[in-house]
């Protein structure tokens, strides 16, 4: 395909994955980089860098729209995006010579255990005991805390280009006591500063296609706070089985290609 008479249909993807992305507390690059690879045969470090692109807009966006809603604590999560923008960076680089076959099969793998791991989490004993730990809404970090969350999430962040924020979000919620809603933003803000550096490390490397790239953030840009409103209406537990369905066929998806 010709990537300018493609604009249209990349913007019209970028509003979808934007749309959804915001509403489950992700830049969207886990359902972006499968379509990218799927719809248009890129390697898989292509669709990371190109994905990124898009990721870095709507995580901007998505984290003024979840500030307005509710304030973050942007002073409690500083420690986690200074050490998530070393460990991005680190994994980012690492990243650029795994075989592209190898790095699309493990990606599959790892999308595989987030959707596993959302789907357990709707378990009728899980929500009860997640309600409970609830109840006291934590506002703010710890640093040790703010540590391992920034390094777990810049590792993933850097080498599937995506997914740091999906594993914040659950620990947050589950083991930490957060709001899920409250949880995702913080996420989101953590991660901002070691998007922009894998996208730089990507583009970099050349695995970056721009045309695409910026059609898709365009496309989302005009969506985004949408998302994040819907994220407040519906309630937790359909969202993120949903999200598990969507994430497991991405995943068949992936390793028949």
């Amino acid at each position: 395909m010709d990537w300018l008479s493609g604009i249209p249909l990349y913007l019209l993807l970028g509003a979808s994955i934007g749309f959804v992305g915001a509403m489950v507390g992700i830049g969207g690059g886990l359902i972006a980089i499968p379509m990218l690879v799927l719809l248009f045969d890129m390697p898989q470090q292509l669709a990371q860098g190109t994905a990124l692109v898009m990721i870095v807009s709507n995580v901007l966006l998505s984290v003024r729209s979840y500030n307005q809603s509710n304030r973050i604590d942007f002073k409690s999560v500083g420690t986690a995006v200074v050490v998530n923008m070393v460990a991005t960076n680190l994994a980012a680089i690492m990243a650029q010579d795994i075989d592209p076959v190898l790095l699309r099969r493990l990606f599959a793998i790892f999308l595989a255990l987030i959707a596993l791991l959302y789907l357990w989490q709707t378990l009728p004993g899980k929500i009860k005991k997640q309600s409970a730990s609830q109840a006291g809404a934590a506002t703010k970090l710890k640093l040790s805390t703010s540590v391992w969350l920034g390094l777990g999430s810049g590792l993933i962040g850097g080498i599937f280009g995506v997914g740091g924020s999906l594993i914040i979000v659950p620990v947050m919620t589950m083991y930490y006591g957060f709001r899920q809603t409250t949880a995702q933003g913080m996420a989101l803000a953590m991660i901002v500063p070691g998007s922009c550096v894998a996208l730089g490390t990507y583009a970099w490397g050349g695995n970056t296609n721009w045309i695409i790239g910026l059609s898709m953030a365009i496309g989302g840009m005009f969506v985004v706070r949408y998302g994040v409103k819907l994220a407040y209406r519906l309630p937790e537990v359909h969202l993120k089985r949903i999200f598990s369905l969507v994430l497991f066929l991405t995943v068949a998806l992936l390793m028949t290609k």
